[in-house]
């Protein structure tokens, strides 16, 4: 248990670049999916599919796709960030607003009003990666009785958990690519049928060097659990 708790502890998103000179080896990546088969999900519906991008010339493809960040998106990221370690210490949440552009931490930014320099950082492209999974489910197959199919996109979640965990048990890093489920370009190229969605997507492979390390914060247990009633 202290095992699997640590594996847990050390999870991270690796935005960065990954060795191009170091493919996923096939054991790891079919490890991998072994762990997303054996996911929980409402009513075992097993509401996914996979996709796994090898190809060189398809991933070429996708990683020229050039995804804008919305305003939207910069304003309620900004209620998250937080401008001091101290700060970002004392709240246990959220993110460092160092971590983002200048442009990402201005809760005033307009499109209409932005430089060059600006808009040049708000056309995000991603670090290639030998491996891409694209994780697609049918919105037509909802759980029993589950409002907006809520039990279902937990069961997502799962997929997504269970196949994280299983690749920093194997030293594979692993980045979730939210970004790619919008717009048509991944869907058209991979020949993902229009009913279908792209619940996420995600890079593996090896980093091709350590990244500088970031201050994770996580909230204390007794921050968030109530016994026999809320607020006790």
């Amino acid at each position: 248990m202290s095992e699997l708790l640590e594996l847990m502890r050390k999870r991270k998103s690796s935005r960065v670049p990954f060795d191009a000179e170091r493919p996923v080896a096939d054991e790891d990546l079919a490890e991998i999916l072994e762990a997303a088969r054996w996911s929980p999900s409402a009513h075992n519906m097993q509401n996914f599919e996979i996709v796994v991008v090898d190809d060189v010339r398809i991933l070429k493809q996708i990683w020229s796709i050039r995804r804008p960040i919305s305003e939207t998106f910069i304003q309620e990221n900004y209620e998250q960030l937080s401008f001091s370690e101290k700060e970002l210490r004392t709240k246990k949440t959220g993110l460092l607003a160092t971590m983002f552009p200048p442009a990402w931490r201005d809760p005033d930014f307009r499109l209409d009003k932005a430089d060059e320099t600006e808009l040049a950082s708000l056309q995000r492209s991603l670090p290639a990666s030998p491996v891409l999974l694209v994780v697609v489910y049918d919105p037509s197959r909802r759980a029993p009785a589950s409002e907006g199919d809520f039990l279902g996109i937990m069961s997502l979640g799962c997929v997504m958990e269970n196949m994280w965990l299983a690749a920093g048990a194997r030293g594979i890093a692993m980045q979730i690519v939210s970004s790619l489920s919008s717009g048509n370009e991944v869907k058209a190229i991979l020949g993902i049928p229009d009913d279908r969605i792209i619940a996420f997507s995600c890079r593996l492979g090896h980093v091709a060097s350590e990244p500088a390390g970031y201050l994770r914060v996580r909230r204390d247990v007794e921050d968030f659990t109530h016994h026999n009633r809320f607020g006790a």
